[in-house]
């Protein structure tokens, strides 16, 4: 028979008022990320999550892009060390993409010219390489040391499922890489998309008004989309009930400047020093952008309803961004999508900064 007073009582149980409250504010979020690294943008926008209290991060699942997918496992294993967020899951997903091959893009190369950014590819030609070229199976010597957490013995694909399906109508994907995993859980899982609550996709290219020879030269290119355009479209064909895209266009409103990462790095939490330490990008937020805008809806000041799909003719525009309105889309099972036009940038800036200094989140409930 308890001792204790009414009054301890009602302190107690306000208290595990207060918890469920907290925990039933944290969305359930899955991350597909092509994660390059150390540091830099995709590390970061992964950060944007781990980071927030609104966020709970059920897994991580890797995908090829602007790097291999065996090299950003284990730079995101590392990551998650140095921000002591060793709680979450990370699962190995597709290293190559559904149709395109890297030995395709050589012959594209030679017969429509080049893009400035390969990704994974990166030695396709010598004017173009932003990164030393290695193969799909080789991981080199990690400036930010080795990691000694493991990735989940399990593939993304089927983590992605089991996730949704634990967990019906209650997660959002967050993708912010090629979109190979998420096209081979729709097509194994017809129910994956509407299972969920959503999708927030950084990818695709409209109208980017920019001197940026990258996109003014090539408007509807964008890399994510490009390197796996037949994932692309799995995907936005899919019956997801919301689908929220960061296009080009909008990312190219943002920038990581040296003054942000100087704030940054004052802090002493884990996160601010690993970036401190690996980061010396300064380049577009595109991806931080996708996952701060779906943590805070309020930095997207302007949208625009679409109909969006991928060009999957082969030839010069093989991968490029299509998009009609109601009144001009075709009589084909093409989805809304909501597509992110303009921003509150101080709003986005003052959030990534915080979140970027802010102290390591507890450990999510993912098994």
């Amino acid at each position: 028979m308890s001792r204790r007073s009414p009054l301890f009582r009602v302190v107690l149980f306000c208290a595990a008022i207060s918890q469920l409250s907290n925990a039933q504010a944290r969305r359930m979020v899955l991350i597909d990320q092509d994660g390059s690294g150390p540091g830099g943008s995709n590390q970061m926008a992964m950060m944007v999550l781990l980071q927030s209290p609104q966020a709970e991060v059920l897994g991580i699942t890797m995908v090829s892009g602007n790097a291999w997918e065996p090299e950003e496992v284990q730079h995101t294993l590392r990551m998650l060390e140095l921000i002591h967020r060793t709680d979450v899951p990370v699962v190995p997903g597709a290293i190559f993409p559904l149709v395109r091959t890297e030995e395709e893009s050589k012959i594209q190369q030679q017969l429509y010219g080049t893009f400035p950014w390969y990704g994974a590819w990166g030695d396709l030609t010598a004017t173009t390489s932003r990164q030393p070229y290695h193969g799909p199976y080789v991981v080199p010597k990690m400036e930010e040391g080795e990691p000694t957490l493991k990735p989940l013995a399990e593939d993304a694909v089927h983590f992605l499922i089991r996730q949704v399906h634990a967990h019906p109508h209650q997660v959002t994907i967050y993708a912010a890489g090629p979109l190979t995993n998420i096209a081979l859980a729709i097509s194994i899982d017809p129910h994956f998309a509407e299972l969920t609550q959503g999708i927030v996709i950084m990818g695709g290219s409209l109208s980017p008004q920019t001197g940026d020879p990258e996109f003014a030269n090539n408007p509807r290119h964008e890399f994510n989309f490009w390197f796996d355009p037949e994932a692309s479209h799995i995907t936005l064909r899919a019956h997801w009930p919301r689908i929220d895209l960061t296009t080009v266009d909008i990312s190219i409103k943002t920038a990581f400047t040296k003054a942000m990462l100087e704030e940054i790095a004052r802090s002493p939490n884990p996160g601010a020093k690993y970036l401190a330490a690996y980061t010396g990008e300064f380049y577009y937020l595109w991806d931080e952008l996708t996952a701060a805008a779906w943590l805070d809806p309020a930095i997207i000041t302007k949208e625009e309803k679409l109909y969006v799909d991928v060009d999957l003719t082969r030839g010069p525009f093989y991968g490029d961004t299509l998009s009609w309105t109601a009144a001009n889309k075709p009589r084909l099972d093409v989805q809304l999508v909501h597509v992110q036009k303009d921003l509150d940038l101080p709003r986005f800036n003052k959030l990534f900064i915080e979140l970027m200094k802010g102290p390591p989140q507890i450990e999510s409930s993912a098994k």
